[in-house]
Parts: structure tokens; C-alpha cells; sequence
């Protein structure tokens, strides 16, 4: 079957980055001395047609393996014929080629794999009625949560790191059971959470005084303060639980992530829905609960029927980056003080409300993060968006001004970014080649920058722009993500990443959250040091 480009009912495929030359200067070079010899892709077959129908499953098997992206299937469909009707193989015969690879590659998620049929098929009607739209919404939250992969979270005076095999080590204050070891003394180097021996963890989250760990089977534990969701030294909470707990309200949702407010906790589960506990009194979630309820309700609204790939917990706010057919967006919901829900008003809002700047921005939300006071997306293009409140720089537009709806940190035009992080009054950048960026507050040592050789020099000053975190630059390894404390009370500590699962800190150390011992006195540290512990 000849590779045909059918017009009736097909969108124009638009070709960028192909330089424009005059039809003399492309056939300039003379071929005159080569013999043309016509290509035959099977015996007799016609010369320049390629016979895709005469063995469909080896098409199949380089399509599924080559692991194209979901546009790639999509303008397949759209080019040729071949790719579009139906491909006769199982588990359905009406599927297209396109259709059956993306399948296959569904098949290949961690996160896919155990679904039932039916789970399967309420999944992709939920994502838009295409395994291709599927695949996107599987490979999106990949891309922006490091699931199956290790991680380090940098939370308020305590720290948790996962390996690669899910194995969960923690330490730094311990005041409440945080650190899940049966005790609530401090941890100076990391230890593994004994009791989760043989369940593997693949996402954590750290709040003020709890912490929450999900295992590969969807199942969350918690342990430290016994509420969801209450100010650091609010009166709730008192109880503390010290080693892991299965939280029994989650038991029927597979939850892929959590994230932890001061006031609340939210859940993602697989399928892309948010559930909220707590600040439901006066409706600032979208629903009237009691503030220490522990009965996870589902975020009504816009979102009911749109499938969420991350949430992102600031002080009293929630982002959550949505996977739309139309193409990747961005929701806020709670308070709105300080512009920090980007639309353009420091006005609450009860129910998600769509961030509209992206759109006028051309912006493909990939990565979102929502630190107390202001946010931060890195788009697909690797340009990064700040908006909020820009205290001490936070925001990277080099002053301290508010700012209510995203906007573009010119400063890292030349920066392709792949991650961001923020935290209280501070932000990271992670670039495509492994470089650092960090702009805002310097206390504590957090941002990583030192001026002088001693180690002193502006390390605490504020940093209106982003600035090349030069000390990790000397670790000699590629960085691929930061985790910075995200709380009004304590002091900041970072954590970051490389490619090989080395683990380095810097900042606050007074409780042991840098998992190393202090002496002299000291009570943070300025240039990063390696953690021992391995995350591979």
C-alpha cells in the first residue's frame, strides 16, 4: 500500500525549522556521476511504493518500541491512511495502528499495569476517548514526579529520601513521629524506616510535623501529627503517631501523589482525580467539613472531569496541572492573597478556576510548583513563569514586586529549563544540561550561593534574579532535581539530586535535616555536602 496524504477531513501538517532555499541551490550538487538504482521493498512491489499492509505487525513492533510520542501517532494518522483504519489484531480489531502502539506503550506504566479492563476503559474516556490521549496523561505525570524513580523531599526541620527500589529513609526533627521510626528523638543521618520492609515506596510528602508515603500499590501511610491539615503550632493534632500508618479513608483510591498544606492534604489518584481533607469549614475547597476531618472528599468543580497529572501544595493554595485534549493547563483554588492563583486578583476562589495567561503566553504547562506565598511552571518551550507574591526576589524579575498572573522570567531566556522547586520566598531552577538557578531569600544558606573562598561572603543575601548555583557546579554531576523546604516556620535546608542518585544538602541543619552532624556550633551549611545515603 502506497503512503498516501489524503486531504478530505486531515489537518494541514505545519513542517518548522526547515530552512527556505531556491529549488537551484537544493538540486545544486551533480549526481550525474552516481548509478540510480530504484529501491524494492519486497520482490516485484511497484517502485516507490512502500507495502505497509504486507506485514502490519513488524509495523506495530517498531512503533510501540521506537516509543513515539503521542503528536508522533497523531500525524501518522493524519499522513497516511494506513495508520488510521482499522489494524484487525487483538485485544480490539477496530483499533487503529496509531491507537493499538499507544496502547501498548499504556501497557508498559508502572501506574497502568495493574487497572482493571474497566478501569482501563473509564481511563480513557476520562482522558478523551484515545489511548493516545492517555499515553500523553501517563508520560505528563512521569515527567513532572519522578514516580518509580528516587527522590528527596526537603520538608520543615525533617527530611525524607526514597531509592530508586523504594526503600524510605528519614531524618531531622522528630518532634511528633515525622521520622516514623517508633520514637520522637532526632535523626542526625538517614535512617530506613524499618517497618515498611518490603513495600515499595515511590512518592513522599513532608509537612509540618507529618509525613505521608505512598507505596507502588497506590496505598498511603502517615505518620506524625495525627490531623490533615492545621497550622504548625495550631491546637489540633496533638495525638502523634511515630511509625507508619495506612490511611484507611484511601483504601479504595489508588493514590499516585499527595501534597501538604498548612492547612490541608490533597491526593492525586491515577486516574487524575483530587481529593482534599480539612479547610473545608467555609467552602474553601469546595466543600463544608470540619477542619480535622480525616474523610478525603473529591475537588468538585472544573476538574471533576478532567484528569490531573501533579498537585502542588503552597500555605493555603493548590495548583494542579491538567492533561486536556486541547493540550496541557493549569488550576488553582484558595487563597488568593498575594496573587498567587494567577488570574490576574488577590480574590479567593472555592472551586479550581483555569489560569488563563498560558494561553496568551503560547505556554505548555509541564511542571508546576507551588511554594507558600507564590508558583512557578516550566513550560515545554523551557521557559519558566513566576507569579505571586515576589518578596526578597522570589519571583526572579529582579525586584519584589507582586505579580497576579504568570510571567515569564526573562533573565533565563537562554535557559532551557526541565524542573522547578520553590519554597518559602525562594526558587530553583534546573536546566536541561543539569545547571542550577536559585533566586529569593538567602537565609539560612539555602540558595547555594557563596561569594567569597571562605565560604561567608553574600551567602545570606537576597538574590533578586536568577543567579548559576556555581557550588554545585563543583560536584561534577548532573543535577535533576531540587527539594527546598516549603514553610513559613523553619528555616530553609535544599536537597539536590544528580543523575547517578547522589543526594547533596546545604542550609539549616540545627535538627539533623541535612543528614550530617554539625560541629563547632554550626547550625547550617553553606556549600553542599554529600548525604550518605544511596539512592539508586
Amino acid at each position: 500500500m502506497a503512503m498516501d496524504s489524503t486531504t478530505s477531513g486531515t489537518p494541514t501538517i505545519q513542517y518548522h525549522n526547515i530552512t527556505d532555499q531556491p529549488v537551484t541551490a537544493i538540486v545544486a550538487v551533480p549526481v550525474s556521476t552516481y548509478q540510480r538504482n530504484q529501491r524494492h521493498c519486497f520482490g516485484d512491489s511497484i517502485p516507490g511504493e512502500f507495502p505497509l499492509a504486507a506485514n502490519p505487525s513488524i509495523v506495530l513492533h517498531v512503533l510501540t518500541t521506537c516509543n513515539l510520542d503521542p503528536q508522533d501517532l497523531a500525524k501518522l494518522e493524519a499522513t497516511c491512511s494506513f495508520f488510521r483504519q482499522p489494524a484487525s489484531f487483538a485485544p480490539d480489531y477496530e483499533l487503529s495502528m496509531s491507537e493499538l502502539a499507544a496502547l501498548d506503550m499504556c501497557q508498559k506504566r508502572a501506574i497502568f499495569k495493574p487497572m482493571t479492563p474497566e478501569e482501563r476503559q473509564d481511563l480513557k474516556q476520562r482522558c478523551g476517548g484515545s489511548w493516545k490521549l492517555v499515553l500523553r496523561f501517563l508520560l505528563a505525570g512521569e515527567a513532572c514526579c519522578r514516580r518509580e524513580r528516587s527522590q528527596a523531599i526537603a520538608g520543615p526541620g525533617h527530611s525524607i529520601a526514597v531509592t530508586s527500589n523504594g526503600v524510605a529513609y528519614s531524618f531531622g526533627s522528630n518532634s511528633s513521629g515525622q521520622l516514623g521510626h517508633g520514637t520522637t528523638e532526632e535523626e542526625w543521618r538517614p535512617r530506613q524506616i524499618r517497618s515498611l520492609q518490603g513495600i515499595r515506596i515511590i512518592q513522599a510528602a513532608a509537612g509540618p510535623g507529618r509525613t505521608m508515603l505512598i507505596s507502588d500499590a497506590g496505598e498511603v501511610y502517615a505518620f506524625g501529627k495525627d490531623s490533615f491539615g492545621e497550622a504548625e503550632y495550631g491546637v489540633q493534632g496533638t495525638k502523634t503517631v511515630t511509625t507508619p500508618q495506612l490511611v484507611e479513608s484511601l483504601k479504595n483510591i489508588f493514590v499516585v501523589q499527595a501534597a501538604i498544606g498548612n492547612f490541608f492534604t490533597a491526593v492525586l489518584s491515577r486516574e487524575g482525580r483530587v481529593y482534599t481533607f480539612s479547610w473545608g469549614n467555609d467552602g474553601k475547597l469546595g466543600h463544608q467539613t470540619e477542619p480535622n476531618d480525616v474523610v478525603p472528599h473529591p475537588l468538585l468543580g472544573a476538574l471533576e472531569n478532567i484528569p490531573v497529572v501533579q498537585i502542588a501544595a503552597g500555605y493555603c493554595y493548590l495548583l494542579a496541572l491538567a492533561c486536556q485534549p486541547s493540550g496541557m493547563s493549569v488550576y488553582s483554588v484558595g487563597c488568593g492573597l498575594g496573587g498567587k492563583l494567577g488570574h490576574g486578583s488577590r480574590t479567593d476562589e472555592k472551586y479550581p478556576r483555569l489560569i488563563e495567561q498560558f494561553q496568551l503566553l503560547n505556554l505548555q504547562p509541564m511542571v508546576v510548583a507551588a511554594g507558600a506565598w507564590h508558583a512557578a511552571v516550566v513550560g515545554r518551550d523551557g521557559r519558566v513563569c513566576t507569579w505571586g507574591w515576589g518578596r526578597y526576589g522570589c519571583l526572579g524579575h529582579g525586584n519584589e514586586e507582586c505579580e497576579s498572573v504568570p510571567k515569564v522570567v526573562d533573565a533565563l531566556s537562554k535557559v532551557k529549563a526541565v524542573h522547578v522547586a520553590t519554597g518559602d520566598y525562594t526558587t530553583f531552577v534546573v536546566s536541561d544540561d543539569g545547571d542550577v538557578y536559585s533566586f529569593g531569600c538567602g537565609e539560612s544558606a539555602s540558595l547555594g550561593h557563596n561569594g567569597d573562598g571562605d565560604g561567608q561572603g553574600n551567602r545570606h543575601t537576597n538574590v533578586l534574579s536568577p543567579e548559576l548555583v556555581t557550588s554545585l557546579k563543583e560536584v561534577k554531576e548532573r543535577v535533576v532535581q531540587i527539594s527546598l523546604t516549603n514553610s513559613v516556620y523553619w528555616n530553609a535546608h535544599t536537597f539536590a539530586l544528580t543523575e547517578s542518585g547522589k543526594l547533596f544538602a546545604f542550609g539549616a541543619g540545627d535538627k539533623g535535616q541535612l543528614g550530617m552532624e554539625l560541629v563547632n556550633n554550626q547550625t547550617e551549611r553553606g556549600n553542599p555536602e554529600q548525604v550518605d545515603v544511596d539512592l539508586r
